[in-house]
């Protein structure tokens, strides 16, 4: 697939500045810039993150109402019901908000829906279970900023709801007792990129607060935050990249051990990095919602050291049957695209199986977007209604792009790039043309060619040890602050460069520049490539990285594209 190279500026007089402040590698400071730190002070709270730099919790509107109705729940022993979503970022919510409290509080409770039975947020049957136990206050983590009726229903059985969410309102709020959402118009607080489980985080710190109970009592489950926030793709900025930083540490110095476990059963023994989060671990917590009930992620993110191992195999036999669906029902999907000339020119796909599995879907959605670059929603479902997965593209809003749509469904819910809906079968065509009119008339064309963001040029010459030791700082990388991407040209083959692995498509590149040493360089399914590396000069962009190989260390170029 054709790719388009964008490289990005910074201003130069800003990185001029900083080089003379931190006087290190022009480029490095090029990179700051371009994440918005203009000065030494800047640089050092990036480089060196601290939890004292985190927002006070308080300036969410409604924090004081919540911790207030929490206390109150637990001075007149009130039974409390933690509900959260059945994904990584509920599950890791409940097992946050639920471990800590059920450490002081014991008239508690935590509570999943059953993405079958009840769907997605907040549900009638969870309500009605809530009151057969005589909960009196609902906590409601990654979910319920749309769930008005059933918020209303839940007053009627005597049962307040705080809501802790980070998904976009209606037009109407839910009339709860306090509605945590930085997306909220009237809410002040000065970042809304906050994951569900960083929400919840906030939350606790308030309480904590509120308390004086000491901050290390809470900082200990930033690794469940630091999972919420890779798996969820929210912006690794801000107090996101001080929270992902900390938990990421805990991961990997003394992760809990339900964590532990599922690392070991993974077969992982490395450092982990936000990547591993992203990959490995998200998508075997997530495993237990997408194929049977998410109360089996919590109970192994709660897990003891005797209960830990077995959890763990569990979810990991369950991402293994997950792998098999969603890679029957991705070819499944691939070939109807394949066999239709008219879906093969869309702007959009929408594809609609019945008998697909609804707990894979936005993974076929994402799975094809590798193939058919363009916003894709993936529906399922027997009877007269179906659910459905949508993923974008960068650049395209495809939750704005559904909201034209919004009186063709029953409801939706979600992000820019990630978004949820249900609908009625009978309503799918409509839909499907209505929602192929709205990306057509609103998607530049240029969005439909992926592209390659490049942080900066550089030559081989400036490739050294010290470079990526300070590169290697920039960490946790993700999503706000991606690995740099650097490209290199006027590159040409020393005469080593050759197709590997088992079928010949990944291609192993030995380079040199005019001036400097050799570098050697892999790119994964770029073999096709070869051909341009052996005709002449050609261009590289490339991310960096370390190849250990028996006991030697030496950087490598991780190859994302050639051309000539």
């Amino acid at each position: 697939m054709e790719k388009r190279w964008v490289i990005k500026s910074a201003a130069a007089e800003v990185v001029e500045q900083l080089h003379k402040e931190l006087k290190i590698n022009p480029t490095l400071c090029s990179l700051l810039v371009q994440r918005g730190i203009h000065s030494y002070t800047q640089a050092k709270e990036f480089f060196r993150p601290r939890l004292e730099n985190l927002h006070d919790p308080f300036l969410i509107k409604d924090m004081d109402k919540a911790i207030a109705r929490l206390e109150q729940a637990m001075a007149s022993d009130e039974r409390i019901m933690i509900y959260g979503d059945y994904d990584v970022d509920g599950t890791t919510a409940v097992a946050l908000v639920y471990g800590f409290i059920n450490q002081i509080y014991k008239n508690i409770e935590y509570y999943i829906p059953d993405r079958y039975d009840e769907g997605y947020g907040i549900s009638n049957k969870g309500i009605e279970h809530a009151a057969s136990k005589g909960v009196k206050l609902i906590i409601a983590l990654d979910c319920g900023i749309k769930a008005n009726d059933k918020v209303d229903y839940a007053k009627e059985k005597g049962i307040d709801f705080i809501i802790c969410d980070h998904h976009r309102p209606g037009d109407e709020l839910p009339a709860a007792y306090a509605i945590l959402d930085p997306k909220r118009d009237d809410c002040t607080y000065p970042y809304d990129e906050l994951s569900g489980c960083g929400i919840g985080f906030k939350l606790l710190q308030g309480f904590c607060q509120s308390n004086n109970l000491p901050p290390q009592y809470l900082f200990d489950s930033l690794d469940l935050v630091c999972i919420s926030i890779a798996s969820d793709i929210v912006p690794i900025t801000n107090e996101n990249r001080v929270m992902a930083y900390y938990g990421l540490k805990r991961i990997n110095e003394n992760p809990r051990p339900g964590i532990k476990s599922l690392i070991e059963t993974a077969g992982l023994d490395r450092e982990l990095t936000i990547q591993d989060i992203i990959f490995v671990i998200g998508p075997r917590i997530n495993a237990a919602g997408r194929l049977e009930h998410g109360k089996e992620a919590v109970r192994l993110l709660l897990s003891k050291e005797d209960t830990a191992p077995l959890n763990a195999h569990i979810l990991e036999k369950k991402n293994i049957a997950r792998r098999l669906i969603d890679g029957d029902i991705t070819r499944e999907a691939l070939e109807m695209i394949e066999s239709s000339e008219e879906l093969k020119k869309r702007k959009s796909t929408v594809l609609f199986q019945p008998h697909w599995h609804k707990g894979v879907i936005g993974i076929v959605a994402a799975r094809l977007i590798e193939t058919y670059y363009r916003p894709t929603i993936i529906l399922t479902g027997d009877g007269d209604m179906a659910s459905g997965s949508a993923r974008s593209i960068p650049g395209f809003d495809v939750y704005n792009a559904i909201l034209e749509c919004s009186d063709l469904l029953e409801q939706f819910g979600g992000h820019k790039y990630a978004a949820g809906l249900t609908i009625k079968v009978d309503k799918i065509e409509a839909f499907k043309e209505r929602f192929e009119d709205v990306v057509k008339a609103s998607i530049h064309e240029e969005l439909l060619i992926p592209e390659i963001e490049i942080d900066a040029e550089l030559k081989l010459e400036e490739l050294t040890d010290s470079f990526y030791n300070i590169l290697e700082q920039f960490a946790p990388f993700g999503p706000g602050n991606l690995r740099p991407v650097f490209v290199t040209k006027g590159l040409k083959d020393t005469g080593k460069s050759a197709l590997v692995g088992a079928d010949k498509n990944h291609l192993k590149i030995q380079m040199g520049q005019q001036g400097s040493t050799s570098f050697e360089g892999i790119g994964f399914n770029q073999g096709e490539k070869l051909d341009i590396i052996k005709t002449g000069l050609f261009d590289v962009c490339y991310t960096l990285d370390i190849n250990e190989w028996n006991g030697n260390r030496k950087l490598q170029l991780q190859v994302k594209d050639v051309k000539s």
